[in-house]
């Protein structure tokens, strides 16, 4: 079993960020931006917002906060958007997700201006990412793309893993990882299988896998029955459980195997922040 380290390949890129932020500095002046929306008091939505704002300030990213009370409407959360877009301080929004309401959702991320969108999420940066042909497309048109399947797609290219040509499968279709993930792996020449949980036969066709993507929301759902010999198994899920965190790969179930993994935590999640810093550059020189 080989660990995919996603802690280290994180901490190098970040790294690389931070450069990259001190050149601009140097260059234009200016510091790149990015504002976090937070409503309501979400423990774990909490933590996630104290790590994206410790990783602004460590890579020279200025970090720009808003919590709401849960109470709040959803045409103040929009207001609140609407002057962050024409902030020029604030090149990136990201708005922490499920909010309180989440039938508020839709509306408050099509408020976001698409070039400030560094979740990915808007029906533009979307629909730019569908319509892309390839990898270098997505690169070479700077592309706001979600933060965990951009993640993934890194933790892979800079794990010397190659995509081209394997058989992937995510278990998963949410828009937030596993429908961009399915287009990212696809735009890097991958036969993609997107499955879910009306999928039939699953264990068969992620067994037949060169990939396995687990992003799916079930603690251990995916067992050794799910894997053959050789597999790079790609955990996405972060449960809470009552022996503490765990992934949707049932990590004791597989050890030994010969395989490529990435543990929780310590796998995709710290590439996640990673590249919403990442996003965040992109977003400064796609402004200027």
């Amino acid at each position: 079993m080989k660990i995919i380290d996603g802690k280290k390949i994180s901490s190098d890129i970040r790294l690389e960020i931070k450069t990259k932020v001190e050149k601009i500095k140097r260059t234009t002046g200016k510091t790149p931006g990015l504002a976090t929306i937070l409503v309501g008091q979400n423990p774990a939505s909490q933590v996630y917002i104290k790590s994206k704002i410790k990783a602004c300030q460590d890579a020279g990213i200025k970090s720009f906060h808003h919590n709401l009370d849960e109470k709040v409407s959803k045409e103040d959360i929009i207001a609140l958007i609407n002057d962050l877009n024409k902030n020029s301080d604030v090149d990136g929004i990201l708005l922490q997700l499920p909010l309180a309401n989440n039938e508020f959702d839709k509306d408050c991320i099509n408020a976001i201006n698409p070039l400030k969108d560094v979740d990915g999420l808007h029906p533009f940066n979307a629909g730019l990412l569908n319509l892309s042909k390839s990898w270098n497309e997505v690169i070479k048109k700077n592309i706001l793309v979600s933060c965990t399947p951009l993640g993934v797609i890194d933790l892979l290219n800079k794990s010397n893993i190659s995509i081209e040509g394997k058989t992937a499968i995510v278990i998963g279709r949410s828009n937030l990882v596993g429908k961009p993930l399915s287009i990212l792996l696809l735009a890097n020449n991958a036969t993609v299988i997107m499955a879910h949980s009306k999928t039939k036969n699953l264990k068969e066709l992620c067994i037949n896998a060169d990939i396995v993507v687990a992003a799916i929301g079930k603690p251990k759902f995916v067992t050794k029955d799910f894997i053959k010999e050789g597999t790079t198994v790609i955990d996405v899920g972060i449960n809470r459980t009552s022996d503490g965190l765990c992934g949707d790969v049932d990590f004791e179930s597989i050890r030994g195997m010969d395989i490529n993994i990435t543990p929780v935590p310590g796998g995709v999640g710290p590439m996640t922040i990673t590249m919403l810093l990442e996003n965040t550059l992109k977003a400064f020189k796609n402004r200027i």
